[in-house]
């Protein structure tokens, strides 16, 4: 397959969950307790029908012919500082591992940045676990910089 000619972001559709899932399952290093097992997929489909049904959220994916190669989600996010000016956070960025290096990441990042744009956001940002360095050259090649911190608390 020739991803510049076969390859295609759109809005995640339900029939793109299990694959979805599934991307997420096979990253060993989130943490996040991903599985493809049959019970948790309630879990999964009830946090799509809440991202659907936010109109600041967005899920999208990569599609290379018939195949999901890659996910991200948007949110659009307005706070005070900066004089109420929008920002877009960038999370659950996943590229299938057989599927790196072949542009597709670079292709989702600019399709978020310009979703940017036009919400008339004035920043893009994302965290990335620490301990992906490889992603992290990745975000620094398409011009993010690194510039806080990040923190997290477990709740559950």
């Amino acid at each position: 397959m020739d991803p510049t000619t076969d390859f295609e972001i759109r809005k995640a559709e339900l029939a793109d969950l299990p694959a979805i899932i599934s991307l997420f399952a096979a990253d060993e290093v989130g943490g996040h307790g991903d599985t493809t097992e049959p019970e948790a997929f309630a879990d999964y489909l009830a946090a799509f029908a809440r991202i659907e049904a936010s109109p600041l959220q967005m899920l999208y994916v990569a599609r290379l012919g018939e195949e999901v190669v890659g996910t991200f989600q948007t949110a659009l996010l307005t706070s005070l500082p900066g004089r109420g000016q929008p920002r877009l956070v960038i999370e659950a960025v996943q590229t299938r591992e057989d599927m790196r290096g072949r542009g597709i990441g670079a292709c989702m990042m600019r399709h978020a940045i310009e979703r940017a744009r036009e919400e008339g956001a004035g920043k893009v940002q994302l965290s990335s676990n620490a301990t992906r360095t490889a992603a992290h050259r990745f975000y620094a090649r398409l011009g993010f910089v690194r510039s806080h911190f990040g923190f997290h608390m477990r709740l559950k």
